[in-house]
């Protein structure tokens, strides 16, 4: 599934608009945000299932509806996905329930 998202194609036409949803981020404090894991975010959670018909306008709409608290959740789950957890070692066990 890593070949790519069937929506790629539009990234470079839909730049402006990752450009100002970042900015958007960054005015929030989001300064750490980038267009990658933007774009990320939206083929992997909002684009998850793909529409054959698309049209830009509706890549836009999706770009710009992105909400910052979305995005985090996204993020935290992802990152608990990938991470190396193990609960083997006792007193990782004991410092976890603190």
């Amino acid at each position: 599934m890593e070949n790519g998202h069937a929506y790629d194609h539009f990234r470079s036409e839909v730049h402006p608009a990752l450009v100002s949803k970042l900015e958007e981020f960054h005015v929030l404090g989001y300064d750490s945000v980038s267009e990658n894991e933007l774009w990320k975010f939206l083929t992997r959670k909002k684009w998850k299932k793909t529409k054959g018909d698309i049209h830009i306008y509706e890549i836009i709409e999706d770009v710009l509806a992105v909400k910052v608290s979305d995005f985090i959740s996204f993020t935290t789950i992802e990152s608990y996905k990938t991470a190396e957890f193990s609960l083997d070692d006792e007193n990782e066990l004991k410092e976890l329930l603190k």
